[in-house]
C-alpha cells in the first residue's frame, strides 16, 4: 500500500509572490502521480487544510512563499517537525502566536491547530512534514508572479516529483496516474 501524501499549496494570490504555493500546485497537476497521492490548491484555507489532515496523511508537502534571506527565486525544502518548533512563514515573528483567522493563516499556524484538533479527536497527524518554498520578491498587492519567483516554479514542480519518485524498494514499479483535483 502506498503511502497517503498531501501537497498542499498555499498562498493569497492576490499578494503577487505569495501565489507560488497555488502556482506550483497548479503546474504540478499536469504530471501524472503515485496512487496515494493529492495535490490541493488550499490557497488562504487554512483551517480547511488542517482540517483535510484528519484524513490521515503519512507526509504533508506545504508549498509556499518562504522568507528565508536568500535571492529571490531561491527554493527551499526544509524538513519540519511540529513536537520541535514551529515552521517560520512570510511575518512570522518573536510573540506572534497563533492566531485564528481562517484566511491568514501561516503554516505555523494551521500545524497548531491540528495539533489541537488531533488531541480533540484522537486523529494522527502527519508522520513527516515538508516545505517546499521559494524566496519572494514581493508580496505586496497585485496579481501574478515577479520574474524570479515565476521562473522557480518549473524547479518546485520537479522537487515534487522528486520527492513522490523516491519510492520505497516493494513500490519500485507502482504504477502512476493522473491527478485528482479536489474542489
Amino acid at each position: 500500500m502506498n503511502p497517503k501524501v498531501l501537497i498542499a499549496g498555499i498562498g493569497n494570490v492576490f499578494l503577487g509572490d505569495d501565489g507560488f504555493g497555488v502556482e506550483t500546485v497548479r503546474a504540478l497537476s499536469a504530471h501524472p502521480l503515485p496512487d496515494g497521492v493529492e495535490v490541493v490548491d488550499f490557497g488562504v484555507r487554512g483551517v480547511h487544510l488542517a482540517y483535510q489532515l484528519l484524513d490521515g496523511y503519512d507526509t504533508l508537502v506545504l508549498v509556499d512563499a518562504t522568507a528565508r534571506g536568500g535571492a529571490p527565486g531561491t527554493l527551499y525544502l526544509i524538513e519540519a517537525d511540529a513536537r520541535s518548533g514551529p515552521v517560520e512563514g512570510p511575518g512570522d515573528g518573536p510573540g506572534d502566536g497563533p492566531v485564528l483567522d481562517g484566511h491568514h493563516m501561516s503554516p505555523d499556524t494551521v500545524l497548531a491547530l491540528l495539533d489541537a484538533l488531533c488531541a480533540g479527536t484522537g486523529a494522527t497527524p502527519p508522520r513527516r512534514t515538508l516545505v517546499l518554498g521559494c524566496e519572494p520578491a514581493s508580496v505586496e498587492e497585485g496579481i501574478g508572479l515577479s520574474a524570479p519567483v515565476a521562473a522557480a516554479v518549473p524547479g518546485a514542480v520537479r522537487m515534487a516529483l522528486d520527492l513522490l519518485d523516491r519510492p520505497a524498494p516493494d513500490e519500485a514499479g507502482a504504477p502512476r496516474h493522473e491527478l485528482r483535483r479536489t474542489p
